[in-house]
């Protein structure tokens, strides 16, 4: 089974070997190949998509299906998206319900799945500011999760800015995914599509 994730960038794709150390203790000889497709910052939108997508699934090394994840919150002004439902339903329009393509999104940001290990993240950047919130899928588009953690990086005594390729896999080294996954329903709902598109049991 081979799988493409389209992703907005290089903090995603920094996260694929984490994430397939985490999926071959669930998919023991079934473990696809996962074909992560970066788009220089936010995932195509209208007609744009649906190229991707087609050509994908119909070029010379063929993929068995694709994953479109986008954040909810883009940085597009105004919002690309009101919710995570509304997004999932846009990247189907755009790409014309194709049954082997499936959105998924991170709420709001991809740095939401990062929140749950806040004690790891006030290590790194040596500051005790409080974890904000309790569900990281709920803090906001005028203050996301990305802001957040640049915010304790900066105010910290670490003396740097958080970067999302660098400190992004630094957070999650050594950590258990399931901590993130059992917190963050969207982090789920994707991980879940993979294990069950590769043939495993869905993580309850």
């Amino acid at each position: 089974m081979k799988i493409s994730i389209l992703i907005e960038g290089r903090t995603e794709k920094a996260f694929k070997p984490l994430l397939n150390e985490f999926l071959r203790g669930y998919l023991a000889g079934s473990m696809p190949s996962l074909d992560f497709v970066p788009q220089d910052g936010g995932l195509p939108t209208n007609d744009k998509l649906k190229r991707v997508v087609e050509n994908l699934l119909s070029g010379k090394r063929p993929t068995d299906a694709v994953i479109g994840l986008t954040d909810v919150y883009t940085g597009h002004q105004p919002p690309l998206f009101v919710d995570a439902t509304d997004a999932k339903q846009k990247l189907l329009t755009w790409v014309g319900n194709n049954p082997k393509f499936y959105p998924h999104t991170a709420l709001h940001d991809f740095e939401a799945w990062l929140i749950p290990y806040w004690t790891k993240i006030q290590k790194l950047a040596k500051s005790n500011r409080a974890r904000p919130g309790v569900n990281p899928e709920t803090v906001n588009h005028s203050n996301p999760p990305a802001y957040r953690i640049k915010e304790i990086f900066e105010i910290g005594g670490c003396k740097k800015s958080y970067s999302k390729t660098i400190d992004g896999p630094r957070i999650l080294r050594g950590e258990n995914l399931l901590t993130s996954i059992n917190e963050c329903s969207e982090f789920k709902s994707f991980v879940n599509r993979i294990i069950t598109l590769s043939g495993g049991t869905a993580i309850p």
